[in-house]
C-alpha cells in the first residue's frame, strides 16, 4: 500500500507550552465533498491558535492532535471535492479554515462563507490576515448593532481585530474613540479614529469620558474578559451596548446590554467584502511582523510574547 503524500506543516503533538511546536512533516490533506484544497501561501496568527495549543481553549474548542497551527490562508486551489462547482484549480483565494489548520504547505476548506476568491493585486500575505480578525470585526459590529452617528470606544485597537473594527466603525458612519499608546496615535487616527486614549498614561474609562460626556453608545472590547468587563461598561450611557468576542456579566448595570458572541458567524459575502476592499485600499491590513514557515515556531513565540502592532504572518514554503 502507498503512503499518504506528506508536507511540511506547523504542528502541536499534544496539549503543551507553545516551544513544544515543530515544523514537521504531516499528512497531506485531501478535499473531502464540498471542499476545496489550498496550496498555502501565506497564513496568519490569532490569539485562538495559542489557547489550542496550550489546551487553555480546550473546554471550549477541544481539538485532535497532532494539530496544524493556523486558521488564516491564502493560496491557490490545487484539488476540488466531489460537487464543487464554484471554484476550480489554479483559483487564487483567501480561506478560514477553522481548526483544519492553515501554517502547512496544503490545507481545505469547505466551500461556503469562509471561503472567497482573491481580488487582483491582493499579495498573498496582506489576505492572509483578513479572514478571521476581519470576519470577527464584522460579526462584532453587526450583533451589537452599531450605527451610522453612534460614537463607539474600541479597546484594543492596534490588535488584529481592532485595526479592523476602528476601520469598519467607521466606514459604517460612527465616530470612534481607540486605546492606542502614544507611539500609535498617528497610526489608529489614520484607521478612521477621531480620538484616541492611551492606555499606558492613565483610566481609560474616565478619559473617555472626558472626550464624551455621559458616555458612549457602544463598547467594543477585544481585550478584557470576565468581570473586567464591567470596568468596561463605565464608560458607556446608561441604555448602551457593550460588545466582546470574550465572556463577561450578564448585568452590567444601569441597562446597559452585553453581548458576547465567542465565535464569529459569517455571512455569506462578508469574506468577499473585506478581501475586496483590503484590494482596493478602502481596508488598511497591517502585518506586524512576517516569518517563514521554517521559522514558525519563532513566530508563535514573538506573537505571544512582543507587543506587534497588526497581524503575524507567515510565509509558505
Amino acid at each position: 500500500m502507498s503512503q499518504p503524500s506528506q508536507m511540511k506543516a506547523l504542528v502541536a503533538a499534544e496539549y503543551g507550552p507553545l516551544d513544544g511546536l515543530a515544523v514537521t512533516t504531516a499528512p497531506k490533506p485531501e478535499p473531502g465533498p464540498g471542499e476545496v484544497l489550498i496550496q498555502v501561501e501565506a497564513a496568519a496568527l490569532n490569539p485562538l491558535d495559542l489557547g489550542l495549543v496550550t489546551g487553555a481553549m480546550k473546554d471550549v474548542y477541544p481539538v485532535e492532535y497532532p494539530l496544524t497551527v493556523g486558521m488564516d490562508a491564502a493560496g491557490t486551489v490545487t484539488e476540488v471535492g466531489a460537487g464543487v462547482t464554484d471554484y476550480a484549480p489554479g483559483d487564487r483565494v483567501v480561506a478560514f479554515v477553522g481548526t483544519a489548520g492553515s501554517v502547512a504547505e496544503y490545507t481545505r476548506v469547505a466551500v461556503g462563507p469562509h471561503l472567497a476568491r482573491r481580488p487582483q493585486g491582493l499579495a498573498p500575505e496582506t489576505a492572509a490576515a483578513v479572514p478571521e480578525s476581519g470576519m470577527t470585526a464584522t460579526c462584532l459590529l453587526r450583533t451589537v448593532g452599531l450605527a451610522q452617528g453612534e460614537n463607539v470606544l474600541v479597546i484594543g485597537a492596534t490588535g488584529g481585530i481592532g485595526l479592523y473594527a476602528v476601520q469598519l466603525a467607521k466606514l459604517l458612519g460612527a465616530r470612534v474613540i481607540a486605546t492606542a499608546p502614544a507611539e500609535d496615535d498617528a497610526y489608529v487616527r489614520g484607521l478612521g479614529a477621531a480620538e484616541t486614549v492611551d492606555y499606558r498614561a492613565g483610566d481609560v474609562v474616565e478619559e473617555t469620558l472626558r472626550l464624551q460626556p455621559g458616555g458612549v453608545d457602544v463598547v467594543v472590547d477585544l481585550i478584557n474578559r470576565g468581570d473586567a468587563l464591567a470596568g468596561s461598561a463605565r464608560a458607556v450611557r446608561p441604555g448602551g451596548r457593550v460588545v466582546s468576542p470574550l465572556f463577561g456579566p450578564a448585568d452590567l448595570g444601569r441597562g446597559v446590554s452585553g453581548v458576547y458572541i465567542g465565535s464569529f458567524t459569517a455571512e455569506p459575502g462578508d469574506l468577499q467584502s473585506l478581501a475586496d476592499r483590503a484590494a482596493s485600499g478602502e481596508l488598511q491590513v497591517e502585518i506586524g511582523a512576517s516569518y517563514r514557515l521554517a521559522d514558525g515556531v519563532t513566530a508563535v513565540s514573538d506573537f505571544a510574547t512582543k507587543h506587534l502592532r497588526g497581524k503575524v504572518v507567515i510565509t509558505v514554503p
